[in-house]
């Protein structure tokens, strides 16, 4: 599901792009090279339609961008250490029980050499 609305974010970062570049700017931007823009969209020009779709694909872009943020923190409060299975981690040893507790180890006895 993530990777679908990630395919989608970027088709929508670069409708956005293309919509906002063929918008009149004070330099006439891409919709000069268009040609025949006014006869496209009627007798006012690209401006009207241009405006409403750069909004409607911004507004989506937004949503969007929250719906993945959302689904990303999802993912991340899931630690990786829940999903470990503790039983393979520490091989289970039998532990021998004994009624006695093992004994100390008795200290070196020094030899004295014998006086001549």
């Amino acid at each position: 599901m993530t990777s679908t609305l990630l395919v989608v974010q970027f088709v929508l970062a670069i409708l956005l792009t293309i919509i906002i570049l063929l918008q009149k700017s004070s330099s006439i931007g891409l919709g000069s090279y268009s040609g025949s823009n006014e006869s496209l969209f009627g007798a006012k020009g690209p401006g009207n339609f241009l405006t409403k779709a750069t909004m409607a694909i911004g507004l989506i872009f937004v949503i969007n961008t929250l719906v993945l943020g959302y689904m990303y923190n999802e993912k991340r409060n899931e630690s990786a250490i829940d999903n470990v299975k503790t039983e393979t981690l520490i091989p289970s040893m039998p532990t021998p029980i004994t009624g006695t507790a093992p004994s100390a180890p008795s200290a070196p006895v020094p030899t004295v050499p014998a006086a001549k």
